[in-house]
This record gives structure tokens, C-alpha cells and sequence, in this order.
């Protein structure tokens, strides 16, 4: 086994994320980013390696057992998600793999990248074992490591990176994101993951529950919004942050219809998936984006079964039967809240009327919607959370995730909590919203474990209701509404205090 110059390490998290959903309901979903800083290195002239511990169900020791026989010239642990809070979650499993690889092998240089690491990267610096922390998206900082650990070791050459000298923390200058897509990260490297431990979410198989073979790809990265409660901006921004600076970059980039539906032609015609994710934070968003990939999608005629996120402004006539007969089945759509000054405090400017508009739009066009709601935002009280969770009962969307308001760091609504006092979760596991020591923020106006009882409640108010259950049983059989039933059966161990 040849030494390779990168191993890329996704560690495993899911049972710690999602207590005894993570067991069989949750997805299991292949490192996209992961994927793609490999097809940067290797693009570079790097050979690269993955090891997805996750898919695998690696413990950190047998991670450690890996990294300690294949003896890369940088272990990186990627802490991204496959949404933006999801890379503060992770933190915990990241924590423990790159401990365990130090413990087993001192000399083992190693590197800690992604959302949550660019959001604070000093205080990981100073609280992990890794030897160096990416303070941007990751790829160009990767590749400048590697090549500086092979030749002279000059740190202040490699953008995007922070180390420690004599105790202190020292940064160089800020990367630059990854531009030219096509070119530059062209896709994810599937021949270096195990394609066949993936599986879908549940929902995103309604009818006939197959969940597996499954991919996910992003056909763009960032996003041109910054709504108050997100963090996906921190890896993209980092370099103005770390001079106390408002961010304006725009993080928004997209790969060429072309290259995207290239990605897409070889998950089918080489593993055979059909159920795929558009990972995007918000792919339904530039039409002539949107129009390229599906038409080249209804070129070639294959049965998919693909979702994607939208908001609920960005979902025009013109694209909804486009989209479907592209073989997007499901959009998933942030509704969030459904009092006006509620959403508007958190930059979601548009009317109920709107919401119910587009519902009804992709569900008149054969497309089924994932509804996502927050409970606890600042303007939240009693009555605005129960309007919400009226609101969803009444839309009756195919399926809905509730979320709890959650200060993510990398997102201004972390800023504002530090700045009030507002108390923060104990533990990063803390952030995550089916953890046990789970904590959402209180608002303006109710606790903190109001807002998390509320939503437990609403989540098994939803899936029992008889109308909900009778549309599902009408729209994609017994079999699913009975897997519904099961999955109510699974109870969260929280902490109310």
C-alpha cells in the first residue's frame, strides 16, 4: 500500500446526531465535500485517499489504526454537512478521530476543515489535537499544505491556514474559493468511496421505501443569501472575519449544466442510483441555471428520483413542470415561521399567501414538498409557534423537518446571542436538533426548553394527524403510512431543563 500525499477523513457521527434515529431512519449520505477536495488534489497532481468512518462504522481507534498504516503526509478531517448547521454537529465525532490519531501516531500531521473549524478557528486550534485548522472552504489551503509539508515547510506560503509557534496561534493570508468549477473541482470522486453503504432519507423513497443505491452532488456552492439564522457563509467569508470585517464576498458559484448532468450520468450508468440530492443550499434559484440541467436531464429520459431545496420565492411557473419532468420529485421548501414579523426578523420577507401559492404550484406540477419550519426564532412566542405548527397541519405537505432556532457559529445569530448572553449549548453535540443536551436559543419571549418541548410536540402532532396520514395512504400507499407509524414509535431522550 503506497503512502498517499492526502487522506480525507469523514468521521462518524450520525448515532451521536441522531440518537436511535440514526439506527435506521436517517440517511446515510456520501462525503460530498470530502469528494470534491479529493477531485481538487487530484486535479493538482495528489494522490488522494477517503475514508469515510460514517459509511463504514468505524470507531475513532480503527480510524486511527487506518491513518497509522496508510502514513499520508496529511490526515484532513472534513467537518462539513450536508446542510450548513450540520458541520457544527459533527464536531464532537471530529474531535474524538483526530485525538484518537494523535494518541496512536504523535508525528501524524493533521488538518481540521470545514464550516464549523472556519467559523472559530482559533479556539479549535487551542481546543483539538490537530496540528493545523483551515480558516477558509478548504481545497486551495489542502493542496498548499500538502505541497509545503513535501518541500521547504514554509506555513506563512500556504493561504487559508492556522497553526501554532511558540504556544501562539499564527494565520497566513486568507484562500481564495475554488472559481472555475468545471475545471478547477469537477465533481465528486466516487471511485474512492463505497457507493453501496448509502442510503436515502426515508421520505425521499415514500412509496416504494427503496431507499438504496443513493447519492447526493451539489451543482453550486454557497449562497447569495444571508439569512440572520444560517451559517454557511463562515468558510466563504473567513479571511474578512479574521481581520473583524463585514463579509462581501459573494460565495455563489455554479458548475455548467453540462458538467452537472456529466456527474449525474455516471451515478447512473456506473452504480445505478436513481435516488439522488441536490445538496445545493438553494438549487432552485437561477433559472438559466435550473432550465440547462433539466433539460438535459429530459434528454436523456431517466427514471430519477431527485430533490432539492427552493425557497418560496424563488419557485417560478415557468420551472415547475420542468423540473418534474426532469425527475425532481420532491422540493424541499423553507417556510420557517407563519407570522410575518417573525420571518421578516430573520430575512425571510415574503407572505403567507405566497407560501400557500407555491405549495400548491409544485403540487399541481406532481411534485411533493418537504415543509421546513422553525420554532424559537427571536419574534417567537406561545402563539406565533402555534400559528406555525396550524400552518403546516393546514398546507399538509408530504412530509415537514421542525427545527428549533439554533445560534450556529458562522451565523449572525451566534453574534447576537454572544453579544445578549443568551446561554449556548454546553457541548458542539449540543447543537444538534435531536441531540439528548440539545439547546436551542429562547427568544424574546419563552425559554429555551419551551421552544424544545414545543417542537417535540409538534413533531408527533404532525405525523399522527389522521388528515396527514390519510393523504399519505391516498398518495403513496399502507406500506408508507405504516413506516410513518414506526417511526412516531422512536421517542428522543432529551433534557427539558
Amino acid at each position: 500500500m503506497s503512502r498517499p500525499d492526502l487522506l480525507l477523513i469523514n468521521a462518524a457521527s450520525r448515532r451521536r446526531v441522531y440518537q436511535a434515529l440514526g439506527t435506521s431512519l436517517a440517511a446515510i449520505e456520501p462525503p460530498v465535500w470530502a469528494g470534491l477536495m479529493a477531485s481538487h488534489a487530484r486535479n493538482k497532481g495528489l494522490s488522494v485517499e477517503i475514508l469515510d468512518a460514517e459509511a463504514l462504522d468505524m470507531s475513532p481507534d480503527d480510524v486511527a489504526e487506518h491513518v497509522e498504516k496508510l502514513a499520508p503526509t496529511l490526515a484532513a478531517v472534513v467537518v462539513y454537512g450536508h446542510q450548513p448547521s450540520a458541520s457544527t454537529q459533527n464536531m464532537p465525532a471530529a474531535s474524538l478521530v483526530t485525538t484518537a490519531i494523535k494518541n496512536r501516531v504523535p508525528a501524524q500531521k493533521t488538518l481540521l476543515v470545514g464550516g464549523h473549524v472556519a467559523s472559530l478557528p482559533e479556539r479549535t486550534l487551542n481546543e483539538e489535537k490537530a496540528d493545523f485548522v483551515a480558516t477558509g472552504e478548504g481545497p486551495v489551503t489542502i493542496f498548499e499544505l500538502v505541497s509545503s509539508l513535501k518541500g521547504d515547510g514554509d506555513l506563512t506560503k500556504v493561504r487559508g491556514l492556522m497553526w501554532k509557534e511558540r504556544g501562539m496561534a499564527r494565520s497566513s493570508a486568507p484562500s481564495p474559493m475554488v472559481e472555475n468549477l468545471d475545471v478547477e473541482m469537477p465533481g465528486v470522486v466516487w471511485d474512492l468511496l463505497p457507493m453501496d453503504k448509502y442510503r436515502a432519507h426515508n421520505w425521499h423513497c415514500f412509496g416504494k421505501l427503496e431507499r438504496e443505491p443513493y447519492a447526493a452532488i451539489y451543482t453550486t456552492l454557497g449562497c447569495p443569501y444571508k439569512c440572520t439564522f444560517c451559517c454557511i457563509q463562515a468558510p466563504f467569508k473567513s479571511g474578512e472575519a479574521l481581520k473583524g470585517l463585514k463579509a462581501t464576498t459573494n460565495s455563489y458559484r455554479m458548475w455548467s449544466p453540462k458538467a452537472v448532468v456529466a456527474q449525474i450520468d455516471h451515478l447512473v450508468t456506473s452504480y445505478g442510483i436513481r435516488n439522488i440530492k441536490i445538496a445545493d443550499e438553494m438549487f432552485v434559484l437561477n433559472p438559466k441555471h435550473v432550465h440547462g440541467v433539466c433539460d438535459l436531464l429530459i434528454e436523456r429520459n431517466y427514471d430519477l428520483n431527485i430533490w432539492a431545496y427552493a425557497r418560496v420565492d424563488t419557485v417560478r411557473d415557468d420551472m415547475v413542470d420542468k423540473l418534474r419532468k426532469a425527475g425532481f420529485r420532491w422540493l424541499a421548501l423553507g417556510i420557517e415561521a407563519a407570522g410575518d414579523t417573525v420571518r421578516k426578523d430573520v430575512d425571510k420577507d415574503f407572505a403567507p399567501e405566497d407560501i400557500i401559492r407555491t405549495v400548491k404550484k409544485c403540487t399541481d406540477a406532481g411534485i411533493y414538498v418537504i415543509a421546513n419550519y422553525i420554532f424559537g426564532l427571536p419574534e417567537d412566542d406561545r402563539a406565533t409557534m402555534k400559528a406555525t405548527l396550524d400552518m403546516a397541519l393546514d398546507l399538509n405537505c408530504e412530509f415537514a423537518n421542525f427545527y428549533c432556532a439554533m445560534a450556529y457559529p458562522g451565523s449572525p445569530l451566534y453574534q447576537t446571542a454572544l453579544k445578549e448572553g443568551w446561554k449556548l449549548p454546553d457541548t458542539w453535540g449540543g447543537y444538534s436538533q435531536h441531540a439528548v443536551d440539545s439547546l436551542p436559543l429562547p427568544t424574546r419571549h419563552v425559554s429555551a426548553a419551551e421552544v424544545l418541548r414545543f417542537r417535540d410536540q409538534a413533531f408527533d402532532t404532525y405525523f399522527k394527524n389522521p388528515r396527514y396520514l390519510d393523504m399519505v395512504t391516498s398518495r403513496f400507499g399502507d406500506k408508507t403510512t405504516q413506516h410513518i407509524r414506526e417511526m412516531t414509535v422512536h421517542k428522543l431522550e432529551r433534557k427539558y431543563a
